[in-house]
């Protein structure tokens, strides 16, 4: 990208208008690096003044187009996640249900990155375990936790005894 006046009135015009419209923090700065980078500041300067990396400044330099104000939007953050379908979460919900055992695996406990690989080969859909566990929080479940409901009509009794406490109760 030229360094200097390398955008043209109505392009600068039409950056200028979006500055003062915009409500998005990210929008603004991605901007003021094109109209920075349109006065002849450096990458290294334009990320000084911003107090930004100079890998930003360098990503949105060759990244954003003044023609079109669509390109400030980040499209890296529409990463794989958007892949999990309606279906796959549910899937996802009954396969986290069950034991690893009851499929036909070795395993006793599940990870994210054996409820990934077990879902794509259901569904196709690749996710990363840290995707599939991003998933499981959205929706409030842990792996480290047993979701299984314990039945209203059988009380459940958990004695722990604390260290030093003898069976009746009395400390030794």
């Amino acid at each position: 990208m030229p360094s200097k006046k390398f955008l043209t009135l109505r392009q600068k015009e039409s950056l200028l208008q979006a500055l003062k419209k915009s409500d998005s923090s990210h929008s603004i700065q991605r901007i003021l690096i094109l109209l920075l980078r349109n006065e002849g500041k450096t990458y290294q300067e334009i990320a000084d003044f911003l107090d930004c990396s100079y890998r930003t400044v360098a990503y949105w330099c060759v990244h954003s187009d003044p023609n079109d104000l669509e390109s400030f939007r980040d499209k890296r953050t529409q990463g794989n996640y958007r892949k999990a379908t309606e279906d796959y979460i549910q899937l996802l919900m009954e396969v986290v249900d069950k034991e690893p055992t009851q499929l036909g695996y070795s395993f006793k406990r599940w990870t994210g990155e054996r409820l990934a690989n077990h879902l794509e080969q259901l569904t196709g859909i690749k996710l990363s375990g840290a995707q599939t566990r991003n998933l499981l929080r959205k929706n409030k479940i842990s792996l480290t936790q047993s979701r299984k409901k314990v039945s209203s009509n059988k009380p459940v009794a958990i004695a722990k005894k604390t260290i030093g406490e003898s069976k009746n109760g009395v400390k030794r």
